[in-house]
């Protein structure tokens, strides 16, 4: 998720420099969304594995 959302950055950077402002601002909005749900996911899965982590513990102590 992370890789496409550089991608539509890199998109994004393109299209503007080459003065596409539509294209540009539609692949730049894609790519903080994508970005966004990549941090979100990223945080839940951190945040299961320490959990995970102590459950673990306490089942072989």
């Amino acid at each position: 998720m992370l890789k496409y959302a550089l991608v539509f950055a890199l998109i994004a950077l393109v299209a503007g420099a080459l003065g596409f402002g539509g294209i540009a601002a539609g692949a730049a909005g894609i790519a903080k969304l994508l970005f966004g749900l990549f941090l979100v996911l990223a945080v839940v899965f951190v945040v299961l594995a320490l959990l995970g982590v102590g459950a673990v513990k306490r089942a072989l102590d």
